[in-house]
């Protein structure tokens, strides 16, 4: 009988994928078209996606990617889908067999807003085709997260989901990976945050909240982490705070 100890999962190579390296074990790109961040966490056991994709050909793509990046043959174990808004979310048919995370209610939003997720995808160029397909296939989180949970992905890789919102929408989930020695912390804001353009308050905000969302991010994060908006540039803590001031400004509290 083999009882050595399996050897730890290598970190993978990030920039010779085209990938930005956020940490040793933690990366991110943007999709084309609407600019919108993917990241993947890698732990000894287990791999966390962050975000799905605009549709089953984003979602393939990162989850070919993914496999790339893993080696191995290893795969894509967990989806964590920040909020539910069709270029961050409609990928998931992709992810066949992960376990997904959402906010507590988002489930609700994706099961009854198919249509409108399809149609928000077509207004923006999404072939009408490709929107319709997405979803009709599209998987909703099994994993519904009311306040704070921790997966523990292995190796020391421990990743907390943190429900934060409402505020850029209804239900708004951030992703927090703590730092390795040497090493920040990195957020995945979802939408909260965007550093391509004025952040987006549509018709499912919650305004007068976003402000507080964004506190609520800074206490997670801290002074001195990597913050990963939903689009654009990673940014620091002193971009998340300007933000939040402005927004606050926009809408008129504290």
């Amino acid at each position: 009988m083999d009882t050595s100890t399996p050897a730890p999962a290598a970190a993978p190579a990030w920039e010779e994928a085209g990938w930005e390296r956020l940490a040793a074990r933690v990366g991110r790109c943007r999709l084309p078209v609407w600019d919108c961040t993917a990241g993947l966490v890698v732990g000894d056991d287990a791999a966390l996606m962050v975000e799905a994709g605009s549709g089953l050909r984003e979602g393939s793509r990162l989850r070919t990617e993914a496999r790339r990046l893993l080696g191995g043959g290893r795969r894509v174990t967990h989806l964590v889908l920040t909020h539910p808004h069709f270029d961050h979310v409609l990928g998931a048919a992709a992810f066949a067999g992960v376990e997904v995370f959402g906010a507590a209610g988002v489930d609700t939003v994706l099961g009854a807003g198919r249509d409108a997720l399809a149609a928000d995808a077509v207004a923006h160029g999404l072939d009408p085709a490709a929107a319709a397909e997405a979803a009709d296939l599209l998987v909703r989180p099994r994993h519904l997260v009311c306040g704070e949970w921790t997966l523990d992905l292995g190796g020391g890789v421990r990743v907390l989901l943190a429900n934060v919102g409402p505020g850029h929408t209804g239900h708004d989930l951030a992703v927090l990976v703590p730092g390795g020695p040497g090493e920040p912390e990195v957020v995945f804001c979802g939408d909260l945050v965007e550093e391509s353009g004025e952040p987006q308050a549509g018709p499912d905000a919650a305004p007068r909240h976003w402000p507080a969302a964004l506190d609520r991010l800074l206490d997670l994060g801290g002074e001195d982490a990597v913050y990963v908006p939903g689009h654009g540039a990673v940014v620091d803590a002193a971009f998340v705070r300007a933000q939040r001031d402005e927004l606050a400004r926009r809408f008129g509290v504290g």
